[in-house]
């Protein structure tokens, strides 16, 4: 079962800049930077309130992040649900025909194991499903 919008994914082509961009709209200053090397990205956190802003910055030209900006264009890239179960909720989904972009659940940023739905399942938006790791 989905809890939450656990955050919105915003893909950046420099990740200082964007920062410094963020931290002057929300007023506030990440709270996290992690690298997330099987992704190729490094990551920055805003936390205002409940609501979380992930900064996705590109480490190589192979990564997702990057692709999608020579595709795109900056902008939001995800939008991610908390769950309690991750598996539980990627058999459900399968079930009801959602095409996953994972088979098992990786290791993801901010302490999370994470899955994705491809957009094409989910009226083109990439969604994430993120659980805790316990």
């Amino acid at each position: 079962m989905m809890k939450n919008v656990e955050h919105i994914g915003i893909a950046v082509a420099d990740l200082a800049v964007a920062e410094s961009v963020y931290s002057a709209l929300l007023n506030v200053q990440p709270y996290k930077r992690e690298a997330v090397e099987s992704e190729q990205v490094t990551t920055s956190f805003f936390k205002v309130n409940q609501t979380k802003i992930e900064l996705l910055e590109a480490t190589g030209p192979d990564s997702a992040i990057s692709r999608f900006i020579e595709k795109k264009g900056e902008g939001i890239h995800h939008i991610a649900f908390e769950v309690e179960d991750i598996l539980v909720e990627m058999e459900r989904l399968r079930n009801e025909g959602f095409t996953l972009l994972n088979e098992v659940p990786k290791r993801g940023a901010d302490n999370k194991l994470v899955c994705f739905v491809h957009p094409k399942s989910a009226n083109g938006v990439l969604i994430e499903l993120c659980q805790e790791i316990r």
